[in-house]
């Protein structure tokens, strides 16, 4: 998905990954029974963040990065009809390889 925006300092763009609509035997899970998404892939990142001292601090996390992250962290914006997270890089909890 092609993205026309930036995130600023050491926050990042993530599209969620949606849970299942069925269960594994089957069974049809209603949108309001579904978990909150805790894993996504980076559309965008941001350029980092500058320390106390003035030193650069470049991201750990690059586009196309597989992540989990906090279960509530980040701002949910709606983008071509898509549900997207922005959040800070400090949010983000693991990389999945």
């Amino acid at each position: 998905m092609a993205i026309n925006m930036r995130p600023l300092g050491d926050r990042v763009i993530i599209e969620p990954t949606e849970q299942e609509e069925t269960t594994t035997s089957g069974l049809y899970i209603p949108e309001t029974a579904k978990e909150k998404p805790q894993q996504g892939t980076i559309l965008a990142a941001g350029p980092g963040r500058t320390d106390d001292s003035g030193k650069h601090l470049a991201m750990e996390v690059k586009v196309g990065d597989k992540v989990l992250f906090a279960k509530y962290a980040g701002t949910e914006i709606k983008m071509d009809g898509k549900k997207l997270l922005i959040m800070k890089e400090s949010d983000i909890l693991a990389i999945v390889s």
